[in-house]
């Protein structure tokens, strides 16, 4: 079976691109949908659906998923997301999931944002063994517009070593300095 609206990471931030370009009076938000199923001979079994919206005042969200079985208790899932506001701003966030039969499972995602106030990304993965035991692991990097300044942090979990969370800024022309206190 074929499947006509698959939505890819590029396919979807250059879809949220031309989203924030578009002016549409008539309607509040206009819309497009699509959703299909299909069955294989081997068993398994795969879902895909994805939807775009725009706003009249511009920008507008773009999103994908899909999701397989295999018919043996082991399934994966995938998802994409973009979006641009109407100022300017954009994202996009990718996923990634696994389940087996045996338990154990996978997750992997990362996130990208940037607007007037500056940028943010993040990546990640997290793991759970058929023992039950899990690990995990995050790097973020944030940086202000206003100042350049930046932030770089780490994070990472394990049943041997325990949470450790590390962070390191830096000045607009990247050296490192001390990380402002929280209000």
């Amino acid at each position: 079976m074929s499947f006509h609206f698959l939505p890819t990471l590029r396919g979807i931030a250059t879809a949220c691109a031309a989203l924030a370009a578009l002016s549409l009076p008539t309607t509040p938000v206009h819309a497009r949908a699509a959703r299909a199923v299909a069955q294989h001979e081997d068993g398994s079994t795969t879902a895909r659906a994805g939807v775009v919206r725009a706003r009249p005042a511009g920008g507008g969200v773009a999103r994908g998923r899909t999701v397989t079985t295999d018919g043996a208790g082991n399934t994966s899932m995938r998802s994409a997301a973009a979006v641009a506001t109407p100022g300017g701003g954009t994202g996009v966030r990718r996923a990634s999931n696994t389940g087996l039969a045996d338990g154990s499972a996978t997750h992997q995602s990362s996130m990208a944002a940037q607007g007037a106030q500056g940028s943010v990304s993040s990546s990640g993965s997290a793991a759970r063994a058929a023992d039950g035991s899990v690990t995990q692991s995050r790097s973020t990097t944030a940086t202000s517009a206003a100042t350049g300044h930046s932030v770089q942090a780490q994070s990472s979990y394990s049943k041997d070593t325990g949470l450790a969370h590390s962070a390191t800024c830096y000045d607009a022309g990247g050296a490192a300095m001390a990380c402002p206190s929280r209000p």
